[in-house]
């Protein structure tokens, strides 16, 4: 099968994609006229749809309000404040909220974006305003014949793409981490503090998204849909943990991070201390000579060996004794 060339359009009824799958047949990719066919259908067999739509589309959501029985949880998601991973049971369906990154995520925090689903028995609804990482890997998935049984196996597919798409971004940072190591070991750092500081903000963004919410997941997983296979639960449950492990090595990297950040900052201080050091040294080796000269320069009578033969050369005896004594008290002060 050939590689699917993705494509971020919509039709006019903000339709990306739709698959109907069969009991152990690949999934077959349909339009929005086959899909509301399929729908208006009194007898499914073992059949599920897959609709995926972009409501950057204005006609995206009316189109669901109006041929789509969904619940009024799903509609509620997408207009909430609080975007942060969870999935909850809603009228014996899953309503999940998935945060991912986008394809050209460069670790800022506005390459975020949210996936909103609605899981039932036969029917998944995902929605999202960006191209998003995760749900385009199940769609390619699904179109190089990848066989799926049920929209739960959809829903813990998308959880392990998304658990692989941070695992990638966590070792990006690693890379980035141990290459800024790398150049403060040798002396060699050109990285400022504010972008370590960056990078660690798009971490703990990241962690605080995309970390399930724990209370809702325990329920779901103690008291799934009857229409859950046993088998999905216990993918679900996989999942989960894999997410648990990806952002307990997500919060370690952060540590990292802020240790790094510490040595630079020590790093810095060190170098303003030594270039302090310097400028006083130079103020205290000039303060004999700065005296002289301008005890000296008075235009007042009596400057002594103003008529003498050497005494310029006198002064500057004087003058580089008295230096002397002075580099000699300052590097003895600097080595206790």
């Amino acid at each position: 099968m050939q590689s699917d060339q993705l494509s971020y359009g919509s039709d006019m009824s903000g339709l990306i994609c739709g698959y109907v799958f069969e009991r152990n047949q690949p999934g077959q990719a349909i339009h929005t006229k086959e899909a509301l066919q399929w729908l208006q259908m009194d007898q499914r067999n073992d059949s599920f749809v897959w609709l995926h739509f972009n409501l950057s589309t204005v006609s995206a959501e009316k189109w669901l309000h109006e041929h789509l029985d969904l619940p009024d949880e799903f509609y509620e998601t997408l207009h909430e404040g609080s975007r942060s991973t969870r999935i909850e049971l809603a009228d014996q369906s899953l309503i999940a909220v998935v945060n991912d990154v986008l394809h050209d995520f460069a670790f800022e925090a506005s390459d975020i974006a949210t996936l909103w689903l609605s899981v039932s028995s036969n029917i998944m609804i995902s929605a999202r305003r960006k191209p998003l990482q995760s749900v385009d890997r199940l769609r390619n998935a699904v179109n190089h014949g990848e066989a799926f049984q049920s929209p739960a196996e959809l829903l813990t597919h998308l959880l392990r793409d998304q658990a692989d798409v941070l695992i990638g971004i966590v070792r990006k940072a690693i890379k980035k981490v141990d290459d800024i190591e790398d150049h403060l070991l040798a002396d060699r750092l050109n990285t400022k503090r504010a972008n370590l500081g960056e990078l660690r903000r798009v971490l703990v963004r990241l962690q605080r998204l995309l970390a399930p919410e724990p209370a809702a997941l325990f329920r779901l997983l103690h008291k799934p849909p009857v229409w859950v296979a046993e088998s999905d639960v216990q993918e679900l449950r996989q999942s989960t943990e894999e997410f648990a492990v990806v952002l307990s090595d997500m919060a370690s990297l952060q540590e990292r991070i802020k240790l790094l950040q510490e040595e630079i900052a020590a790093s810095v201080n060190e170098q303003n201390n030594r270039s302090l050091f310097v400028l006083t040294i130079v103020t205290v080796l000039a303060l004999p000579i700065n005296i002289i000269a301008g005890l000296l320069g008075m235009n007042v009578g009596g400057i002594p060996l103003a008529q003498h033969e050497y005494g310029f050369w006198i002064v500057a005896a004087i003058v580089a004794t008295f230096t002397v004594i002075a580099g000699w008290l300052a590097f003895r002060k600097s080595r206790d």
